[in-house]
């Protein structure tokens, strides 16, 4: 995937108003593309871990396509705020 399309995903993630139906893809490949460790979990949840054990836990969706719950996107934005991540600091 291109630093162009996980840019492209970060400034969905950081949309105001806030993007529902983002594609879970996108997100676990960004995060993978930023060093973060990623794991589904048996009640299909992604746990999503930094390497100083910060974690988010991130519901996914039924069909297994996109993140509709505007609580869950708001949880991967301030992950990324606490690890310093948002588009202006993106560099792609």
């Amino acid at each position: 995937m291109s630093e162009r399309k996980h840019k492209k995903t970060l400034e969905a993630i950081f949309a105001h108003p806030i993007k529902t139906n983002i594609d879970w893809k996108d997100i676990e490949h960004l995060f993978e593309y930023l060093g973060f460790e990623v794991s589904l979990t048996k009640k299909h949840h992604a746990k999503i871990k930094a390497e100083d054990g910060l974690e988010v836990v991130v519901i996914l969706p039924h069909h297994g396509h996109a993140i509709e719950s505007k609580d869950e996107i708001v949880k991967i934005r301030h992950f990324l705020e606490a690890k310093g991540v948002t588009p202006d600091t993106f560099a792609a």
